[in-house]
């Protein structure tokens, strides 16, 4: 996603199959009745095996031109993308935090449960949040609108929520910027993860571009309830290996049907195979949304649809393989 306006380490496994498999390690000592501490539940576990568990979503942000925001009327509503989507045989949505003209709990709870009825998962959602700001009150701010909507999360039913890093500033060092980063994401993390909901940072330009920028701050953060969101389209040099050295990382999966070329050189059509094969190889298994933001060629409905089923079948014939 746009925002207007970092060497891989395994130190801790902050992948949502480690975090799975300490929970029903966690759960099953309880019922026996043993106390099991918190050391012990965030242990690093292996990487899960067997078949694909890869499945389908789309991000809201891909009709960004046609949902209504705060202050900006839309050509259709949220609740009517949801039938669009469940009318492609999609099983679950992303809706986007920027799409929420009404932040309510009656609004909140209605589109939970129209995505219910409509047999969808809301699969997460995603902020806009800035922890590099020279200005503190700024990042302060960001901090509480993440608290906001690890609150919303909660009530919509979302599990996890893509945050950014932050934007570069003139005045501050990338070091300065790292830490403030870190320290603020820490403490996000630590109200998310009482109310049972992942952060997950994604590679969103400073700070992020890479797969080793990253994990200067998933390492530096080191938490259990903080993920990567890992966006396909992002990576500024070696996408697909970047892809796959993040993939052991992600608790969420934003795929753009375009990647970067090497050196920022415009854009190329994405290898969807190959990306979903990286993440089954990688163990990954949870949502992958497409996030599209190509050409629809005034027909956003018809395009999308078609790079649906694409996703659909790349996963159907990853499974299989």
């Amino acid at each position: 996603m746009h925002q207007s306006d970092p060497t891989v380490s395994t130190s801790t496994d902050l992948s949502r199959r480690g975090f799975l498999q300490s929970t029903a390690v966690t759960s099953a000592a309880l019922g026996s009745g043993l106390l099991v501490s918190n050391a012990q539940a965030q242990k690093p576990a292996k990487q899960m095996a067997g078949p694909s568990g890869l499945k389908a979503s789309i991000a809201a942000y891909s009709f960004r031109s046609q949902l209504p925001q705060p202050n900006k009327p839309g050509s259709i509503s949220m609740g009517e993308w949801f039938e669009w989507v469940a009318d492609q045989g999609i099983g679950a949505v992303e809706p986007t935090s920027y799409y929420f003209y009404k932040e309510d709990p009656a609004f909140i709870h209605s589109l939970k449960a129209k995505a219910f009825k409509l047999g969808l998962d809301i699969s997460g959602t995603a902020i806009r949040n800035n922890f590099t700001h020279m200005d503190k009150s700024v990042r302060d701010e960001s901090i509480s609108h993440v608290k906001k909507w690890v609150d919303h999360s909660v009530k919509l039913g979302a599990p996890v929520i893509r945050i950014f890093a932050g934007n570069k500033h003139k005045q501050v060092s990338d070091k300065q910027a790292l830490t403030w980063a870190i320290d603020c994401i820490k403490e996000c993390c630590d109200y998310a993860g009482e109310h049972g909901t992942f952060l997950a940072i994604e590679n969103h330009g400073y700070l992020t571009g890479t797969s080793a920028d990253l994990m200067k701050i998933v390492d530096g953060v080191n938490h259990e309830w903080l993920g990567v969101n890992l966006d396909t389209g992002n990576f500024t040099e070696d996408p697909y290996g970047n892809i796959e050295r993040m993939v052991p990382h992600a608790v969420n999966v934003q795929l753009k049907t375009e990647i970067l070329k090497s050196k920022g050189k415009g854009r190329e059509d994405a290898d969807i195979p190959r990306i979903i094969s990286l993440l089954n190889n990688g163990g990954y298994r949870g949502y992958v949304a497409l996030e599209f933001e190509g050409d629809d060629g005034g027909n956003l409905k018809k395009v999308v649809s078609k790079h649906l089923h694409s996703l659909q079948q790349a996963i159907q014939q990853g499974a299989s393989a």
